[in-house]
């Protein structure tokens, strides 16, 4: 063999190695392809919680000498900001559940949960709550019709609960 029929069967060769995926990569896109796609109730939960999972860690992170915060005197304390959102979130939880949330909810009073404590255990009942909600309609309920307790608008459960 000529060194030139050589060198062009080691060319050959080195792109052909190259070109070819590695059993590594062979078996990530065996594993890619095997993963479903989340169902659409996975990915109203999964956004709900992630929402909750950072409301909590706010809650958690605040120094309690600073929950009645209020940068003036007319808006919301950080306290009441926290149980504000909180309880809005009965607003998608009852209604799913088939009840009418209380107008109060909206807004907890702080005198209820009085220490730093308090005001968290509500954000994660509020926050667990709304995710069994979710859990329980399952990928059918999310498509389910229903009225906004605000705008009295029909809408699907899916969107309520991304409006919340």
């Amino acid at each position: 063999m000529t060194k030139i029929m050589k060198a062009t069967i080691l060319l050959l060769l080195v792109t052909a190695l190259c070109g070819r995926p590695s059993l590594a990569q062979q078996g990530q896109q065996k594993s890619d392809a095997s993963k479903a796609m989340p169902s659409s109730s996975q990915i109203v939960l999964a956004q709900w919680n992630e929402i909750g999972r950072k409301l909590i860690a706010m809650a958690d992170d605040f120094p309690e000498d600073k929950y009645d915060f209020k940068p003036t005197p007319a808006v919301r304390s950080f306290a009441e900001q926290l149980l504000h959102v909180a309880g809005s979130m009965e607003y998608f939880t009852l209604p799913v559940q088939g009840k009418t949330p209380a107008r109060e909810m909206e807004n907890p009073p702080r005198a209820t949960y009085k220490t730093k404590a308090d005001v968290v255990a509500f954000v994660k009942k509020e926050v667990e709550d709304g995710a069994a909600a979710i859990k329980a309609k399952g990928d059918k309920g999310m498509a389910d019709w229903i009225t906004d307790p605000d705008s009295k608008q029909q809408m699907h459960v899916s969107d309520l609960a991304y409006g919340l």
